[in-house]
């Protein structure tokens, strides 16, 4: 199974304009994410799809694969879909969020063998528990609930599973990380919008009022996405801590 990994990135951000460029450690954000997710064992390329050059030549200069793409797409799914159009060997596509400096190659291969253990599965994506009571409540972090067998029930801004019951069920972010078998995310970009899809402006919930099943992977991961300058001083930190730890063994 031929599989790619590809990392959407387009130049505007309402809080934090030109993100993919910004420097962490003396390279860009967008070239970050593109060496870790290189990491991955069980991946054979990563692509950087963008539609800005300045992108684009900071990750050729990098000595990444960047490819161009149009600049009419609504989403990262349609970015995604045009680049595996062109790449018609590819089996899996997995999406890494450009705004994710601290991914782990692991998770990626975590999700790979998910798709190598059942060859019924079409999408699949990442959660992790959340302990913080101000981050549940936050909208900006998405909440998922999955039935027994990891395949996600609902995806919501608002609290979900709602505690009548407190301390029954754990609450689960959601991260936006997903892999794709190549026609599935062909067909899946095709289909029209869905009233909870614009309800909750949340993509993936497409995927389930169509009736296709979204397997969970839950992660003990810690990650730090960039969407603000707090953040990004964050990860920066984070960052010079793994730098000054390795040049000391």
């Amino acid at each position: 199974m031929k599989t790619i990994c590809v990392i959407p990135a387009r130049y505007s951000s309402t809080r934090l304009p030109g993100k993919p460029l910004k420097d962490i450690c003396g390279k860009p954000m967008i070239v970050r994410v593109y060496e870790r997710a290189k990491l991955a064992k069980n991946v054979s390329e990563v692509i950087v799809a963008t539609d800005d050059a300045r992108i684009f030549d900071a990750v050729e200069k990098n000595f990444g694969k960047a490819i161009m793409t149009r600049a009419d797409h609504k989403t990262g799914t349609d970015r995604l879909a045009e680049v595996a159009e062109k790449i018609s060997d590819a089996d899996l596509i997995v999406n890494v969020q450009g705004d994710e400096p601290l991914i782990e190659a692991s998770l990626i291969d975590e999700l790979v063998a998910e798709f190598l253990a059942d060859e019924n599965l079409q999408m699949a994506t990442v959660a992790t528990e959340l302990s913080d009571a101000a981050e549940m409540q936050n909208p900006n972090n998405v909440k998922v609930i999955f039935d027994k067998n990891n395949n996600a029930l609902y995806f919501s801004r608002s609290l979900i599973p709602y505690p009548r019951n407190a301390g029954i069920s754990k609450v689960y972010k959601h991260i936006g990380i997903y892999a794709y078998r190549r026609n599935f995310l062909l067909n899946y970009a095709k289909m029209d919008s869905t009233p909870l899809e614009q309800t909750e402006s949340l993509e993936q919930l497409r995927a389930l009022e169509n009736g296709y099943k979204i397997r969970v992977i839950i992660s003990d991961c810690k990650f730090v996405g960039v969407d603000t300058e707090e953040d990004l001083r964050l990860v920066n930190e984070i960052y010079s801590r793994q730098k000054a730890k390795g040049s000391r063994q």
